[in-house]
């Protein structure tokens, strides 16, 4: 198990769409929105680290001590705000 902060999630749909997008490469995640930078669990032992950058940064939610630039930063946001509402419309 380890935990790794995420920046950019704002609610349950944020939650919805990362425990969707990560479960076939990472299995069962929990997300904590009850502390910022909000916190995701990955229960699998096994984990492929730049894997998980890569697919959090394309979601929109980058780990909280990866250095963006200002363009990456902006388009993070902006992705995290789709992720978000498609994840609010699932739920």
């Amino acid at each position: 198990m380890k935990k790794y902060k995420v920046l950019n999630v704002k609610c349950e749909g944020c939650a919805n769409t990362l425990k969707e997008r990560l479960f076939d490469e990472f299995g069962e995640i929990e997300v904590d929105l009850e502390q910022m930078p909000r916190e995701i669990t990955i229960y699998k032992d096994d984990i492929d680290e730049d894997r998980l950058k890569e697919i959090l940064l394309k979601l929109g939610y980058p780990l909280a001590d990866e250095k963006l630039n200002f363009t990456q930063d902006i388009g993070a946001k902006a992705k995290s705000f789709i992720s978000c509402a498609i994840g609010k419309s699932k739920s």
